[in-house]
């Protein structure tokens, strides 16, 4: 399908892990005119089977499928217990013995990719590192537009030299995991208004801007630095249709407090709003392992406060602008932004 097709309004809803997204969500904002996004990273074959189903069940609009490019790790015993000991100020304070250790690491990548080909939707959107160039062929040969998340304009050339249809421009406002994947995570800091001009002019496949993104305003600006479209997470995580826990949904519309990248989670740096996990790992956060394997050492202590709504121990991922965050149903939220979107282009002309 081509990029122009994939949507009426040039807005993507940003693939959320970890639960915040639902088919529900996905399909709202597809009938409402933009692109659904469905995060599948978490997710087992069979799990990505049944949320898609469910998709095209409420919805014959096209929609994107995400995933996260990734090995199987194999850390050794005394990494593992390294990790866990970092970790032991958390866990022990809420008086366990000792820390439960997951029975995987993270999903076999090569079995996902596998069932998005038999799945074939519209399209799909990777990150964390780039596919081979014969995967993108395959891609194509199932009719499915590729999309790499990039937050350099090297990775953005890389993506385009392998034949992907479009990048994700993702500025370091936006929240979430960081896409980087070519040198280190920490130097990849450009802010999404340096980053979306600068990928426009290097590459000649679309655009899509990420980062910071909240309003019509918004939007203008983004296609005005080259963007064909944005991608927005934070404002759909407090819509009717997203699954947000109930206290990380309470603090985004507080707009109390401030966010900051950390990889104490996940391994891997990610924005989310400060809170005490963040603070009480800050001074080893260099020294957790990458992701996925510290990602799963913190997943019993982050489901322990999703049970007890504890937010000092969530990851409550969100952009820097989370506090512009409003609450109603997605397809609302997709007409809001539409209308203020052509006010803006309108006004422009009138001036």
């Amino acid at each position: 399908m081509a990029f122009d097709d994939l949507f009426q309004i040039p807005i993507i809803q940003g693939p959320m892990a970890g639960g915040a997204c639902t088919p529900e969500l996905v399909a709202a904002v597809s009938n409402a005119g933009a692109l659904g996004s469905l995060p599948c990273s978490l997710l087992s074959p069979a799990t990505i089977e049944a949320q898609v189903a469910r998709i095209r069940a409420l919805t014959e609009r096209p929609f994107l499928l995400n995933f996260f490019v990734q090995g199987t790790p194999a850390p050794s015993e005394a990494e593992v217990e390294r990790a866990v000991e970092l970790l032991r100020p958390v866990w022990s304070s809420l008086g366990w013995d000792s820390l439960p250790l997951p029975n995987q690491w993270c999903e076999d990548f090569a079995a996902q990719f596998e069932t998005l080909l038999k799945l074939r939707p519209a399209a799909v959107s990777f990150t964390f590192n780039i596919l081979e160039a014969v995967q993108v062929e395959r891609l194509h040969g199932a009719g499915i537009a590729v999309i790499g998340t990039v937050t350099t304009v090297a990775e953005a050339l890389a993506w385009q030299a392998i034949g992907a249809d479009a990048v994700v421009a993702s500025g370091v406002e936006a929240g979430g995991h960081r896409g980087t994947f070519i040198g280190r995570q920490e130097d990849a800091t450009l802010s999404s208004r340096a980053l979306w001009p600068a990928v426009a002019a290097a590459v000649t496949i679309p655009v899509i801007a990420a980062g910071g993104i909240m309003s019509g305003a918004d939007i203008k600006q983004a296609l005005q630095l080259g963007a064909r479209a944005v991608q927005m997470g934070t404002a759909f995580l407090v819509t009717d249709e997203a699954a947000t826990h109930p206290a990380h949904r309470a603090r985004i519309l507080s707009g109390e407090g401030r966010t900051r990248l950390t990889r104490s989670f996940s391994g891997r740096y990610a924005r989310g709003i400060e809170n005490g996990f963040m603070r009480q790992m800050e001074a080893v956060e260099a020294q957790v392992p990458p992701y996925p394997v510290q990602n799963a050492l913190t997943g019993p202590i982050r489901a322990a406060a999703a049970k007890s709504g504890d937010t000092d121990l969530m990851s409550m991922w969100a952009g820097a602008e989370f506090a512009r965050a409003r609450a109603m149903p997605a397809a609302r939220l997709i007409e809001v932004l539409a209308t203020e979107l052509a006010s803006e282009l309108a006004s422009e002309v009138q001036t």
